[in-house]
């Protein structure tokens, strides 16, 4: 398929005498064509930047939708803006497949002065788009059309029915089926599946049943919030092909507060991604992380609802053979989950790099209720639940809890002789620590 991208993408060039890049709907670069200019003017910031990465950033993705290029039905004229690192002017032609846009081919325009494109070869290079449509929603479609095999995957039962789930998954996939693969788990999710995910080989919604820790379609399967998760299912060529693939998990999200133009991001001042040849390629896997609080004293207090429906995302271990799919789901629900309950993981949060909250989260299917922390996770006592974990999470180093939460050592050893009185357990003793820490943890999951 990239093949044929790359053809109709040269055949476009050839027949506009300037070199051509193609990018999906998200700004994913597809396929470019190469050239031999000493113009410097040629590679500007944003270009390079999009050549080199194959990813833009959320500014220069709507500094260039600004000019209307998603309504567009004809070639877009963009002239050029040195402020904003694009030194040469673009022409952005649409590329659109039943009236909805799939993705965009840009080419550099003329230097000032100079005579634009013939208007018939810019006619012959919009029906060669057109035929780039069609392989985009072929591809888009037949994603899509897995959902039902997908989702029965993720929400049949153990057994032969998780086994007849994964065979019927297994044909549909083809000698795809056979390679190494990545769940994802975004959640909560608003509405519908959307109609591709690059690099995906399948995406569905699943929804939550009831049912709790001991249903295999119970909490421990939608993930985090109420309603339901999305599932994505990557594609990928080696283990070393995830963090790359991650770029696309992080479109999926809300995006950060971003500079106003792409000036910045071409400069290296905001998380990497750039547009090719004039417009912008995909999702940098560093929004995925960035801005997330670090420190003990910089996290949300035990047991409050901030962040509860804050949308994450969770990405399993990669797995070749599809029998092990139920299990990369579960673990990517638990990364979201846990991304959720510890915002220094980032937005998406990957099993292999939770930590303890992987043994949590298979033990945290129902909201915690040791009887022991029982009071102390209660909203009147969030503070003193607070400064317990950070103690706890110190290694029961006072001075280090102390100067983590901004009070005196004095204060600190008042507050652990509170929580002794509420939950009868002895700070001294390593197994109570073991059991309020465990505690602690885990009620942030429920």
């Amino acid at each position: 398929m990239k093949g044929d991208y790359q053809d109709l993408v040269d055949e476009i060039s050839a027949l506009l005498g300037a070199p051509a890049t193609l990018e999906n709907r998200d700004f994913r670069l597809i396929a470019f064509g190469a050239h031999d200019s000493d113009d410097d003017l040629v590679m500007d910031p944003v270009r390079t930047r999009s050549i080199l990465t194959r990813q833009s950033t959320a500014a220069v993705r709507s500094w260039f939708e600004g000019f209307g290029i998603a309504r567009a039905t004809g070639p877009v004229r963009i002239p050029a803006a040195p402020d904003a690192g694009v030194f040469r002017g673009r022409i952005c032609l649409p590329v659109r497949y039943r009236g909805i846009v799939q993705g965009y081919v840009w080419l550099l325009d003329q230097e000032p002065g100079a005579p634009g494109p013939d208007p018939a070869a810019l006619t012959a290079a919009m029906e060669v788009a057109q035929r780039i449509g069609v392989l985009l929603a072929e591809e888009a479609k037949a994603g899509a059309d897995l959902s039902r095999e997908f989702q029965a995957v993720l929400t049949a039962g153990r057994g032969w029915q998780q086994d007849m789930a994964v065979a019927a998954l297994r044909a549909a996939l083809g000698p795809g089926g056979d390679g190494l693969h990545a769940a994802v788990c975004v959640a909560p999710w608003p509405g519908e599946a959307p109609a591709s995910v690059p690099g995906a080989a399948a995406v569905c919604v699943v929804p939550r049943r009831e049912g709790g820790a001991g249903d295999p379609g119970g909490a421990s399967t939608t993930g985090p919030g109420a309603g339901q998760a999305l599932a994505v299912l990557l594609r990928l060529r080696s283990a070393d092909a995830l963090a790359p693939a991650l770029t696309a998990v992080a479109r999926l999200l809300p995006r950060a507060a971003e500079p106003a133009t792409p000036a910045a991001a071409a400069a290296g001042t905001s998380r990497p991604r750039a547009g090719a040849s004039g417009g912008a390629a995909g999702a940098s896997a560093q929004a995925a992380g960035a801005a997330a609080p670090t420190g003990s004293g910089d996290r949300p207090p035990t047991g409050s609802p901030a962040g509860a429906h804050r949308m994450t995302a969770g990405v399993a271990d990669p797995v070749r053979g599809l029998a092990e799919l139920p299990a990369a789901w579960e673990q990517a629900v638990a990364a979201a989950r846990a991304a959720v309950a510890e915002p220094r993981l980032g937005p998406v949060a990957r099993w292999s790099q939770i930590g303890p909250y992987r043994l949590l989260a298979t033990l945290a299917g129902d909201p915690v209720d040791d009887p022991a922390a029982r009071t102390l996770l209660t909203p009147a006592h969030r503070e003193l639940a607070r400064t317990a974990e950070v103690f706890l999470d110190c290694a029961g180093q006072a001075g280090r809890a102390a100067a983590a939460l901004g009070i005196h050592r004095q204060t600190l050893y008042y507050r652990l002789g509170r929580v002794e009185q509420l939950t009868g357990l002895d700070l001294d003793a390593g197994e109570d620590r073991l059991l309020l820490h465990m505690a602690l943890k885990a009620s942030r999951l429920a």
